[in-house]
C-alpha cells in the first residue's frame, strides 16, 4: 500500500511494526507492517485478523508445501519468494542442508527471528545463513547483515543438481547462486553437442557446466570476478570437464567489444547479464546495455549459430526485450528466430496481482545471415 493511498494514521507506532488497515467505512482490510519512510508504506501479510505467529507459520508452511514436488527431486530450491509468497521483503533459498535468507525490509527485519525459528522447525537443516547485503536495505534505513544465524557451514556450499555438482558462494551474488536459471540451463541440451561455446557473465559456470554435460566440445567463460571463476574451475574439475574450457577474468562489455572485431567465432553464445536497471527511470540505459551485448554476440557467432540471451531486468517487459533483440539483429544484418522461450521456474512464482514478481526472460535463438 503506497503512502498516497493512506487517508490517515491513528495512534502511535514504531516503523516496521505490525499494523491493522481499515477502509474508510471502518471495515477491516488487512494486517501488515508499516514503514512511512518508504514509498510503500504498508506491506500486507494477511487479509484476516491473525496473530503474527499464525501469519508467519502459515506462510512458511504454505511456501514449503507449494514446492514439495521440487524439494522431493532437487537439493536446491527457492523456498520463499517475497510478495509471491505473501512475505514481502523476504527471500529464502535452500542449498542442500543449508538455508540462506535475505531480508530487504524493516518490517521483515523485525520478524526475522520468528521466521528463522519456523524454518528450523519445518526443515531438517544444519545451518541458516543471512546474506542481507542488498542495496535496497538502505532505503529502509537498514545496514547490511551477513552471518550464520543458526548452526554453521562452509563459505561455498556444494549441492547436486541432477547429476551435476553446483555451488552457492556465500560471498558471491544474490544468495550465492542463481536458482532461477537452473532449469533454463537444462533447456540447452538439444543445442550443445559438438559445439564451441562462449559463456558471458558466467559467474560460477551454471550454463557452462550444463553445456559440457550435454556434449559441448569447448566452453570459454567470461566474468569480471576472479573468485567466481575460481569456483567455476573447481566445479569444472569436480564434474570431470578438464581440458574442455578456458577461463577469462575480464569485464564482459570490454571483452565483447574487443573480440567482436576479431576473427574468432563460436557455434553457441550464452549471455546471462545482471539486471541493468533498478527503476523505470533507468529503462533506456538498460535497453542500450542489452542491445550492446546482444549486437556484439551476434557478430561473434558463426552463421547459422545459436544465441542464448537472458534478461532479469524487471522494468523491461518480454516485448521490450524482444524489440531489443530484433533491433540488434537488424543492425547486425542477420535474422533471429526464437527456438525456445523460458521464464522463472515454479519456485519463483509470478503473482498476477503483483506484476513486479515477473522479471526473467530467457530466449534461445537461431541466428543466420539474411542472404543464406
Amino acid at each position: 500500500m503506497y503512502s498516497t493511498e493512506i487517508s490517515k494514521i491513528d495512534g502511535e507506532f514504531e516503523e516496521g511494526q505490525i499494523v491493522d488497515v481499515f477502509l474508510n467505512n471502518g471495515r477491516f482490510f488487512g494486517r501488515g507492517y508499516i514503514n512511512t519512510k518508504s514509498k510503500i508504506a504498508v506491506r500486507l501479510l494477511t487479509t484476516l485478523p491473525k496473530t503474527v505467529e499464525q501469519i508467519v507459520e502459515e506462510r512458511v508452511e504454505d511456501a514449503i508445501r507449494k514446492r514439495d514436488h521440487i524439494l522431493r527431486k532437487e537439493q536446491a530450491c527457492r523456498l520463499i519468494f517475497s510478495e509471491s509468497d505473501w512475505l514481502a521483503g523476504l527471500i529464502v533459498d535452500k542449498y542442500g542442508s543449508y538455508i540462506v535468507i535475505q531480508v530487504n525490509t524493516l518490517g521483515m527485519e523485525r520478524l526475522k527471528e520468528l521466521i528463522v525459528r519456523k524454518l528450523i522447525e519445518k526443515l531438517e537443516i544444519l545451518g541458516v545463513y543471512e546474506k542481507s547485503d542488498s542495496s535496497v536495505r538502505s532505503k529502509e534505513g537498514l545496514s547490511t547483515s551477513c552471518g550464520w544465524l543458526y548452526g554453521s557451514g562452509p563459505e561455498v556450499i556444494f549441492y547436486q543438481s541432477e547429476d551435476l555438482m553446483l555451488a552457492a558462494d556465500l560471498r558471491g551474488q544474490k544468495t550465492g547462486a542463481f536458482l532461477d536459471q537452473r532449469f533454463s540451463a537444462r533447456a540447452l541440451e538439444p543445442y550443445a553437442d559438438g559445439r564451441v561455446c562462449l559463456d558471458v557473465f558466467s559467474y560460477t559456470g551454471n550454463f557452462s557446466l550444463h553445456l559440457l554435460k550435454y556434449g559441448a566440445k569447448h566452453v570459454r567463460l567470461i566474468d569480471y570476478s576472479q573468485r567466481s571463476l575460481q569456483i567455476a574451475e573447481q566445479l569444472l574439475k569436480m564434474n570431470g570437464f578438464e581440458g574442455r574450457y578456458e577461463l577469462i577474468n575480464e569485464n564482459a562489455f570490454d571483452w565483447l567489444k574487443r573480440e567482436s572485431a576479431s576473427q574468432e567465432r563460436y557455434d553457441l553464445i550464452v549471455l546471462d547479464p545482471p539486471s541493468f536497471a533498478k527503476s523505470s527511470a533507468s529503462k533506456p540505459s538498460a535497453q542500450r546495455g542489452h542491445k550492446e551485448i546482444n549486437l556484439r554476440a551476434m557478430k561473434l557467432l558463426k552463421k547459422p549459430g545459436i544465441l542464448v540471451s537472458s534478461c532479469c531486468t524487471q522494468v523491461l517487459s518480454e516485448a521490450d526485450f524482444e524489440q531489443v533483440l530484433q533491433d540488434s539483429a537488424q543492425d547486425c544484418k542477420v535474422e533471429a528466430g526464437i527456438l525456445y522461450r523460458g521464464s522463472q521456474p515454479a519456485d519463483h512464482p509470478v503473482l498476477l496481482g503483483v506484476p513486479e514478481t515477473r522479471y526473467l526472460k530467457f530466449h534461445i535463438m537461431s541466428i543466420w545471415r539474411r542472404d543464406q
